[in-house]
C-alpha cells in the first residue's frame, strides 16, 4: 500500500480536494446516481486539471491501488466507484467549447450531458447522446451512446473525432483517425478499459427544436402494439426516432391525471426532420388511435431532461439488457406478462432502436459490434425504498432470463450490473480478440479494471 510520507507527496502534487474516509465530505463524495450501491474508497482524487490525473494515475499504479474512474457516476453497476481503492473523480474538470463553424464541440471527461447541451443549443447544434441529460458524457460515449438521436446520426462514438486519454503509464495521448488509430478504435465501444479520457471531441448536427413527446396506450394492447412498432420504426423516416417503453405513468404533468399510475405501452418520439413534415410522419402513429398522443415542438434540451425529474440521483437501480435482432410474437406474449408485473412506479423496459445511421457503420469499424442489432433492450427495476432492492432485481433479472432466448446473445455495456468476463465477451463477440490486443498495449497490467473489463491478451 503507501505510507503517510507517500500520501504527503501525492497531496502535493495535487490541485484538487484528496478525500479520505472521516472527512466531512467523504460520504457524499462516495455516493454515486444508484443508492445500491454502498462502497467505501480508501482515497477520492477530486482532480482539477489533467495533471491531477496523471498523478493519481501514477500512485495507483505505483502503490498496487484498485483504480475506478468517476464522470458523471450513472453506471447501473456503480463502476464509477471502488472498494479499499482510489477514485478518480473528474467532475471538475468541466470545460467545453463549441466551434460553431467546424460544428464540433471540445468536451472534459467530468461534463454531463445537459451542460453539452446547454453550449451547443446556443448555435442550433446537438451530440448525439442519450435519454437523461445528468448522464456523465465519458461514461455514456465509451459505451456507445444510444439516444434520440440515433437513427439520423449514429451513436455517440461515430461523433467523436478524438479523445484525450491519461494512459495506465501515466503518458498523456490524443487518440483519433490519425494519432493512435488502434486506441481511438477500442474507446469507441470498449468503455474505461484503456486510460482516463479527459475530453471528448465531438461532431455537431443541425438540432435547435424538435417534435417530440409520448404516444401511449393502454397496456391491454401492447402485444398489439409491438407488433405494429416493429414493423412501423425500422420503415419510418430517419429523421424519426422513437424508443418503446412498457411503463407506469408518472403522477405528474403533462400527463393527463386520467392516466397516472397506469400501466402502459409508449414510444417516446423525436422528429429532427422538416416541423412541415412531421403530421405525415406521426400518421401512422395516429392511425392506433392511441390513449394519448403527445408530441409537440419543444427546444431539444428540454426532451433531453424530461427524465431527469422522475430519475433524479439516489433511487435503488437494477439493470439487465441484451441487443435484439427481431421481435417474434412470442417473444412479444413473454414482454406482455412481464409488464403486467411492472413492480414499482419507475421500472421499466426500454426498446431502444439502433438501426439507420447507426447501421451503416461496419460491425469491425469501432469496438461496438452489435451493428446488426435492430434495438437494445433493457430491463430495469427501480424504487427509491431499500426495502424494493430484491423485489426490483429479481424482476429485472427474471424478465431478462425469460427474453434471453430471443435476444442476439450480448448486451450495451451502458446497461450491464457485474455479470462475468463470459458476458463481456458475448458483447464483444468477434471484436474481443482485437480489443485485448490493443489493452495489451496500453494497459498491459489492467489496471484500469472496474469497468466491463476486457482482460490484456
Amino acid at each position: 500500500m503507501f505510507s503517510d510520507n507517500d500520501l504527503t507527496t501525492y497531496r502535493a502534487r495535487l490541485r484538487g480536494a484528496l478525500i479520505q474516509p472521516g472527512d466531512a465530505d467523504y460520504d457524499q463524495a462516495r455516493t454515486v446516481f444508484n443508492a445500491m450501491i454502498d462502497k467505501r474508497p480508501r482515497l477520492i482524487a477530486r482532480c482539477a486539471d489533467v495533471a491531477d490525473v496523471i498523478a493519481s494515475v501514477q500512485f495507483a499504479r505505483e502503490h498496487g491501488l484498485l483504480l475506478a474512474v468517476r464522470g458523471g457516476g450513472h453506471n447501473g453497476g456503480g463502476l464509477g466507484v471502488c472498494d479499499d481503492g482510489l477514485v478518480i473523480d473528474l467532475s471538475g474538470l468541466r470545460g467545453i467549447r463549441v466551434d460553431p463553424a467546424a460544428r464540433s464541440v471540445r468536451v472534459d471527461g467530468g461534463c454531463l450531458w445537459r451542460e453539452v447541451d446547454h453550449a451547443t443549443h446556443a448555435f442550433g447544434l446537438a451530440a448525439p447522446s442519450g435519454i437523461i441529460s445528468s448522464t456523465g458524457v465519458g461514461g455514456l460515449t465509451l459505451g456507445g451512446g444510444i439516444g434520440h438521436l440515433t437513427r439520423r446520426w449514429g451513436l455517440s462514438i461515430d461523433n467523436l473525432l478524438s479523445a484525450d486519454v491519461v494512459l495506465a503509464d501515466g503518458r498523456l495521448v490524443t487518440a483519433s483517425e490519425h494519432s493512435h488509430p488502434d486506441l481511438y478504435w477500442a474507446l469507441r465501444g470498449g468503455g474505461g478499459n484503456f486510460g482516463v479520457v479527459t475530453s471528448f471531441e465531438f461532431r455537431l448536427h443541425p438540432v435547435a427544436n424538435v417534435i417530440a413527446g409520448p404516444t401511449l396506450w393502454p397496456l391491454a394492447r401492447a402485444a398489439e402494439v409491438m407488433a405494429w412498432y416493429r414493423d412501423f420504426i425500422v420503415n419510418a423516416p430517419e429523421e424519426l426516432n422513437g424508443f418503446l417503453a412498457l411503463m407506469t405513468v408518472p403522477p405528474a404533468p403533462p400527463f393527463p391525471e386520467a392516466l397516472h399510475r397506469q400501466k402502459m405501452c409508449g414510444v417516446v418520439w423525436c422528429w429532427t426532420g422538416d416541423p412541415a413534415k412531421a403530421d405525415a410522419a406521426f400518421a401512422p402513429v395516429q392511425a392506433t388511435k392511441p390513449a394519448l398522443h403527445g408530441p409537440h415542438a419543444l427546444p431539444f434540451p428540454m426532451l433531453q431532461g424530461a427524465f431527469d425529474g422522475l430519475y433524479a440521483p439516489g433511487l435503488q437501480w437494477y439493470w439487465r439488457a441484451d441487443f435484439v435482432y427481431e421481435l417474434p410474437d412470442a417473444a412479444i406474449a413473454l414482454h406482455a406478462q412481464y409488464a403486467e408485473r411492472l413492480p414499482t412506479l419507475h421500472s421499466a423496459m426500454h426498446l431502444y432502436p439502433i438501426d439507420g445511421a447507426a447501421q451503416r457503420v461496419g460491425r469491425g469499424e469501432t469496438a461496438f459490434s452489435y451493428r446488426d442489432a435492430r434495438w437494445s433492450a433493457v430491463f430495469v427495476g427501480v424504487d427509491p425504498d431499500p426495502k424494493n432492492a430484491a423485489v426490483i432485481s429479481n424482476w429485472a433479472r427474471d424478465y431478462q432470463t425469460a427474453l434471453h432466448p430471443y435476444s442476439a446473445g450480448g448486451a450495451y455495456v451502458n446497461f450491464m450490473m457485474d455479470e462475468g468476463a463470459d458476458r463481456v465477451k458475448a458483447s464483444f463477440r468477434d471484436n474481443y480478440p482485437r480489443l485485448a490486443a490493443v489493452k495489451r498495449s496500453y494497459d498491459p497490467g489492467n489496471l484500469f479494471r472496474v469497468n466491463q473489463n476486457i482482460r490484456p491478451a
